[in-house]
């Protein structure tokens, strides 16, 4: 970074600093961890020179404070694929079912846009279709922070919710289903050759609010990929210049992805989990009713705090995924 060329290329630039970065907050946290499991000692001989029961107190919860950082160091430690360390592409399918399903979509979007705020990350909208009645048909949005996709690629696929529904009036229970896909924003050297030949562009006006000078021009962007049929949209920019910049890049994102996939012969690996939007598919049930709790069906993690996990607290969820945690024979039974 001190080389005299190194601002020469401001992208390759900004790639390498985000590497050191990364480097030296894990370093930061292996000191910082060290320090703290040194003092243990000390304390604990204080505590029991002390005798009282409030400096035995303090010594617990210091021994608890370190076991939590050092499982969060641990759990860091994890995310050592190349890709964990990117911002992360998601999208956000509401499934069969009309204004059930779209509303459950939104309140999904909901949940990951209050786990990013706990976690300091940062949301990017890039697109968004609005249900008829309620609710979001779908939309495309951008993590961005240390790690974004390395944690919440774990959060891939179909999520079920069982509730009282609020759009019928005569209170029954309705099961909606809406899906998580995730894929890593690849860096500009990564090099995918996309012919002209290959997609159909095409230029709208965007929806959404109005106002003045808005939705007034051609501005929205969507690009076709003939050879695959995926379709990507954009139009969180007033200029069509920019929505196409980002729409390519979301697409070379996904064509990459599609090509590791096919390298690795691992196809499962990244769409199996998702699959289709309905019954059978799902990794995670949100009971709200006739009772509360919320069910991992890949490790068995479970919690009947719906209304937390509903606000952004699914960390348990996402650290049972990354630490292998596999649902054992008492769990296999489905929630009803």
């Amino acid at each position: 970074m001190s080389a005299p060329e190194f601002w020469s290329d401001r992208n390759a630039a900004r790639g390498v600093m985000s590497e050191a970065s990364g480097i030296k907050g894990k370093l930061e946290a292996f000191d910082a961890i060290g320090r703290r499991l040194a003092d243990l000692p000390v304390l604990e001989e204080m505590a029991r020179e002390d005798g009282g029961a409030e400096a035995d107190a303090e010594f617990r919860k210091e021994v608890a404070e370190a076991a939590k950082a050092l499982g969060e160091l641990e759990l860091r430690l994890l995310l050592g694929d190349p890709n964990d360390r990117l911002d992360a592409i998601c999208s956000i399918n509401a499934g069969a079912g009309g204004t059930e399903s779209c509303d459950w979509a939104s309140m999904l979007l909901r949940m990951y846009q209050r786990w990013a705020e706990r976690r300091g990350f940062k949301i990017e909208m890039i697109d968004m279709l609005e249900g008829e009645g309620a609710g979001i048909k779908n939309c495309t949005f951008v993590v961005r922070g240390e790690l974004a996709f390395g944690y919440i690629k774990c959060e891939r696929g179909v999520h079920r919710l069982v509730r009282i529904s609020p759009f019928d009036s005569n209170a029954r229970r309705h099961t909606s289903f809406a899906s998580l896909d995730v894929i890593a924003e690849i860096q500009d050297d990564i090099e995918i050759e996309i012919a002209d030949k290959d997609i159909r562009v095409d230029v709208y006006r965007a929806g959404g609010p109005g106002g003045q000078g808005v939705n007034t021009t051609d501005s929205a962007v969507r690009i076709t990929h003939i050879p695959t049929g995926m379709i990507v949209t954009c139009q969180n920019e007033r200029s069509q210049i920019k929505n196409r910049a980002t729409a390519m890049k979301i697409l070379k994102a996904r064509l990459y992805e599609l090509e590791m996939d096919k390298k690795r012969a691992e196809m499962e690996k990244y769409y199996g989990e998702k699959g289709q939007i309905g019954w059978g598919r799902q990794i995670r049930s949100y009971v709200l009713q006739p009772y509360q709790m919320v069910k991992d069906l890949r490790t068995g993690e479970q919690t009947s705090d719906t209304q937390g996990v509903l606000d952004g607290d699914i960390d348990a969820f996402i650290e049972a995924k990354l630490r292998g945690k596999k649902r054992t024979d008492a769990d296999d039974a489905d929630l009803e």
